[in-house]
């Protein structure tokens, strides 16, 4: 039987030859790791939808030729880890009744990807 890691190799090996990507290299641990912090951040719905809009904000970074890939792909992860830990403190915030020190908006890196 296989380890999951081995599954979540051959799982990403496999779509990124369905997208015609096999040049990519995915850094499958920092993609789980910021899918963690934004389900333990906010809610666990919000993992697959933090990554796939740091994996769409990579893409429309490096079709405009913003940045090279690996520079846009940390930046995004960057990002999204940052929004969620702000998400989450502001929400700490609200529920011991105190007003929030600042948005989840004014702890983000500003920028798009590659900038």
């Amino acid at each position: 039987m296989k380890s999951q890691d081995e599954t979540l190799e051959e799982w990403c090996r496999l779509l990124l030859r369905a997208f015609k990507l096999e040049d990519v290299d995915v850094d499958i641990n920092e993609v789980l790791s910021v899918a963690g912090v934004a389900a333990h951040s906010v809610v666990r719905p919000a993992a697959p939808l933090t990554t796939f809009i740091a994996g769409l904000a990579v893409g429309l970074a490096a079709d405009s030729g913003r940045a090279p890939d690996a520079a846009s792909v940390q930046h995004a992860m960057d990002v999204a880890r940052s929004v969620a830990k702000a998400y989450a403190a502001d929400e700490a915030q609200s529920a011991e009744g105190s007003p929030a020190a600042g948005s989840a908006g004014s702890a983000v890196p500003t920028g798009t990807p590659g900038e």
